[in-house]
């Protein structure tokens, strides 16, 4: 594959009904049939097999993170906590046919991480393509391309990533994936949230049609559930496609644990009913690091920090497990300085790395929007369902609570260091809405666009998950038509947005442009869904602000 470095030499979501008797009872037991849901069909063998597919993430200059599962029995599927230590070796090559290998070893895998593995490579050449495969007795993996990041004092003059969110399973095929997997031109993919769904079957946005049953079929709470849901979502060969194809650098929000969780609690979770919030938290994140390619800097958490050479560097949040609880819209508490979306932590790092960042163009992975958005002039017709969508009051000030908008004391500090040290060219790339947006982030929305303009932000669709067409059951772009104009009237900053479609991006930095291409699916509920470009946008070098372009790169 041609590099896409050309290095110098030598240098949310739709909030269900609040049920009214919860199923607990029903996540109390993990049974055979929604184990055996979470694999593929396979011939009885007691030889070992690789039935998740292989998968990396992480690029460093020197190093990358591999990941596999291997399912050494039959009856040791996801969650099951059964089957017996098993070695796995791995392989590292600079050709597909693997007979150039640069680093090999093993490593055990046992019932205590699910049987997954990960082996951290280092020692590798930076932007340079590497193939891997992993094996377990008899059996070989799928081998699999990777791709390390360019030398951090490296001069690069492109860089090209797929950026997703928000896959439900239930509502549609992954045919996202399989488009992104198509192309060679990815240096990798970012995954900006809800990678993973909690609902039991038919609980969530699907336009009222469940299209594929995931596994298991009650709300996931253990462990066990969360294992047999990552498990499931692994099985999909369009996502198995796309992990084969390039690394991912992926974040979570709040569907990885449950619907607007909080650091004490979620919507989504009921106290005592379901278990404690602690005990589920951890599950959950257990479960995270051990299914996917993820190299926590800090314990728990997904915030950590990657660099591509002098191009671009990319900080990536964890807006999850030091937030505050969400307000009633229209509390005024959104103002509080007391409350909190990043934590103290977390926002100290965030604006030290941002001021020390010596790279063209800084990068924010951001699993809710930043913008600042306010709906309160859209007609009732179109507002109750977006208000649905985000999960506001549908008679109250429209404002959501769970992004940047109800914690204004950390967006509006962050903003000021922006401009204060004068940081230009911060990208923020967001996901969560099941929207496409192109902004401005302003210092004051209020006054814009007479105020300035501190950074851009370019948001991705959701995969599968509810959009407005889908509450309302409309073809797509219906209520994008009338929505779009009144929403850009009352957000001034907003420059585009498509309420209705499903789709990807492909985000394109060269050190003069940031560019978003936004990609489209034909019907998210077909397996061989099309793609087609649908809008692109993008911000020059030291204007933070937002202009449309007509050509995808």
């Amino acid at each position: 594959m041609t590099s896409r470095y050309r290095a110098d030499e030598g240098s949310n979501s739709l909030t269900p009904r609040r049920r009214t008797v919860v199923k607990a009872a029903a996540a109390t037991a993990v049974l055979a049939a929604p184990l055996a849901a979470a694999l593929p069909a396979r011939a009885a063998t007691d030889a070992p097999a690789f039935l998740h597919g292989v998968a990396s993430g992480d690029p460093l200059p020197d190093g990358i993170l591999l990941w596999t599962r291997v399912t050494p029995t039959a009856d040791a599927t996801p969650g099951s906590g059964t089957g017996p230590d098993t070695e796995v070796s791995w392989v590292v090559a600079t050709d597909k046919a693997l007979t150039n290998v640069v680093s090999k070893g093993s490593v055990t895998a046992t019932a205590a991480s699910d049987h997954t593995v990960k082996a951290d490579i280092r020692g590798l050449a930076p932007a340079t393509d590497y193939w891997f495969r992993f094996s377990a007795g008899p059996t070989d993996s799928p081998v699999a391309r990777t791709r390390t990041a360019p030398a951090t004092d490296a001069t690069v003059s492109g860089l090209r990533f797929g950026v997703v969110s928000c896959a439900n399973w239930e509502a549609g095929y992954f045919a996202s994936y399989r488009h992104l997997a198509a192309r060679s031109d990815l240096d990798a993919w970012l995954h900006l949230g809800d990678y993973i769904y909690e609902y039991g079957t038919g609980e969530y946005g699907t336009r009222d049609t469940v299209v594929r049953q995931h596994a298991p079929t009650h709300e996931i709470i253990t462990l066990a559930d969360y294992r047999i849901r990552h498990g499931k979502y692994k099985t999909d060969t369009d996502l198995q496609a796309l992990h084969a194809k390039a690394p991912v650098i992926a974040i979570w929000d709040d569907h990885e644990f449950a619907n607007d969780s909080w650091s004490g609690g979620a919507q989504n979770h009921t106290e005592g009913a379901e278990g404690t919030w602690t005990a589920r938290q951890a599950a959950a994140k257990q479960a995270y690091f051990e299914w996917m390619p993820v190299r926590p800097a800090i314990a728990g958490t997904t915030y950590r920090r990657l660099r591509f050479g002098k191009l671009a560097d990319l900080s990536l949040l964890d807006l999850r497990s030091f937030r505050s609880q969400q307000v009633s819209t229209g509390s005024g508490s959104v103002d509080d300085p007391d409350r909190t979306i990043t934590g103290r932590a977390q926002l100290d790092w965030l604006k030290a790395g941002l001021k020390a960042s010596d790279t063209t163009w800084r990068l924010v992975g951001n699993s809710v929007m930043i913008s600042p958005f306010a709906i309160g002039s859209l007609s009732a017709d179109l507002f109750k369902p977006l208000a649905k969508l985000l999960g506001l009051p549908q008679d109250g000030l429209a404002l959501n609570t769970d992004q940047w908008d109800g914690y204004t004391d950390d967006r509006r500090e962050l903003l000021a260091h922006l401009r204060s040290n004068a940081i230009t060219n911060t990208v923020f790339l967001t996901g969560d809405i099941h929207m496409a947006w192109a902004n401005d982030v302003p210092v004051d929305a209020g006054t814009y666009p007479l105020s300035a303009s501190a950074a851009t932000e370019f948001v991705v669709t959701s995969v599968t998950s509810d959009n407005l067409d889908d509450i309302l059951k409309v073809s797509p772009g219906v209520v994008s038509t009338v929505a779009a104009p009144v929403i850009q009237l009352a957000n001034r900053h907003v420059h585009w947005v498509d309420t209705d479609r499903h789709g990807y991006g492909i985000l394109d930095i060269t050190a003069a442009r940031a560019q978003m291409d936004y990609y489209v699916l034909s019907d998210k509920t077909k397996a061989d869904a099309t793609s087609s470009w649908e809008r692109s946008y993008r911000t020059r070098t030291g204007t933070q602000k937002v202009e449309r372009t007509y050509d995808p790169v």
